[in-house]
């Protein structure tokens, strides 16, 4: 059995970590909900890629074309293995998580739905798993239901089961949702609406950093990643696409890299995951994303998130003592991740956020691409502190000592 997780033995791998934002003004990082730091392992790889082994992938055959390759591929596999997808060839390379579910609904729903089929989403989706079936229902004229969620961002399980009686062709929802911090009970969902008959694409990109995953045993259709919120480099996630299902799926984008032949009258597409990668992929990313994988799962993600847990319960008990401050979410870790989203009585969220930044502690401000959600709790944005398993707990005294000056100055 490992020992628990320590993260002073990782803070001295995050050089950002080390600067101050001003002279005697530390900086504490809470802004990992939208993008986490870089250990200097990843960095460190970055650069000895692009120093000694760059090349494009795939044709060439000499020694730096062939290593370039054999890293990217490598790279697959090890975000295979990250996600627990039965093999690589599931796995297609993308920008991020948005542009993943922009894939499955331009390759897959494009060529399976029609007029009046239902989609079934939830109130507490992240606008990228919104607006791409926003924009499908305008075009194809399929329907869009959404799962309600309780005063603690819950999803509504008997609405939900309502609407699956009604035969929707797809179930798509937040895996972790990035303002209340809430996981759905995701194998239940799934299992349900697979029985309804429905595809299911669940959006990974909260999650993934923080929980052991296993989308294989989940029987999950889609699962979405970004490679930038799990200490990988911007530029680079990924799409799982159960084998079954990507043979089914047309070409999203055209050019190099995705054919198998072409000619004057007509082209012929590559196997998948090849279908799907048209032109030169983010070589460099896809290796600097498998050095981050390396690390995670070297410290090992059940360690992480049973700490990250512990962090987030510490959090709470200390968010509770600031006068005037409204949680966004359930007020325990239970089926929850460590991501803490408030209205604060004293100031706006982009005053609470500049303020805390003058004492070094650095949150998100906004709506975060989630305004449907905020309408549901009243409010028109929130701050947002999101914990990783480089935050500490001194890190979470330094944000309530903070908020206690926002609350004294605007009073």
């Amino acid at each position: 059995m490992r020992a628990a997780f320590d993260p002073q033995t990782v803070r001295a791998d995050f050089p950002t970590l080390q600067r101050e934002v001003r002279p005697g003004v530390p900086l504490v990082y809470l802004d990992s909900t939208a993008s986490s730091l870089k250990p200097r392992q990843v960095v460190e790889r970055l650069a000895d890629f692009y120093l000694h082994h760059y090349a494009n992938i795939h044709r060439g055959i000499h020694t730096l074309a062939e290593e370039a390759t054999a890293a990217y591929e490598e790279a697959r596999q090890k975000v295979a293995l990250f996600l627990g997808a039965h093999e690589a060839e599931e796995i297609i390379f993308v920008r991020n998580a948005t542009e993943a579910i922009n894939l499955v609904a331009h390759a897959w729903a494009r060529a399976h739905l029609r007029r009046g089929d239902l989609i079934v989403l939830t109130q507490a989706e992240h606008h990228a798993n919104i607006v791409p079936w926003h924009i499908l229902a305008a075009e194809r004229g399929v329907r869009l239901a959404f799962v309600p969620v309780d005063g603690e961002g819950r999803l509504d399980l008997d609405a939900f089961h309502r609407l699956l009686a009604q035969g929707p062709r797809l179930v798509a929802l937040t895996h972790m949702s990035n303002v209340t911090g809430v996981v759905p009970p995701v194998a239940d969902m799934v299992r349900a609406a697979r029985q309804a008959g429905a595809r299911v694409l669940l959006d990974g990109a909260q999650a993934a950093p923080h929980l052991p995953l296993h989308v294989a045993a989940l029987e999950v259709d889609f699962y979405a990643v970004s490679a930038h919120k799990m200490l990988g480099p911007s530029g680079i996630g990924a799409l799982y696409a159960r084998r079954e299902v990507l043979e089914t799926m047309q070409p999203f984008l055209g050019g190099g890299g995705m054919i198998r032949r072409v000619t004057l009258e007509g082209f012929a597409p590559a196997e998948p995951p090849a279908r799907f990668e048209a032109g030169t992929p983010p070589i460099a990313e896809a290796v600097g994303w498998a050095a981050a994988i390396d690390y995670l799962q070297t410290l090992g993600m059940e360690r992480l998130h049973a700490y990250e847990q512990e962090l987030g319960a510490y959090a709470l008990a200390r968010l509770a003592e600031v006068p005037g401050l409204r949680l966004l979410g359930p007020t325990t870790m239970e089926s929850r991740g460590a991501v803490f989203a408030f209205w604060l009585d004293a100031a706006h969220p982009h005053d609470v956020a500049q303020v805390l930044d003058h004492y070094g502690v650095a949150v998100r401000a906004g709506h975060h691409c989630a305004q449907p959600l905020h309408r549901h709790f009243g409010v028109p944005a929130s701050a947002r502190a999101g914990l990783y398993f480089y935050n500490t707990r001194a890190d979470i005294d330094r944000l309530v000592e903070a908020l206690g000056h926002v609350v004294r100055m605007f009073a």
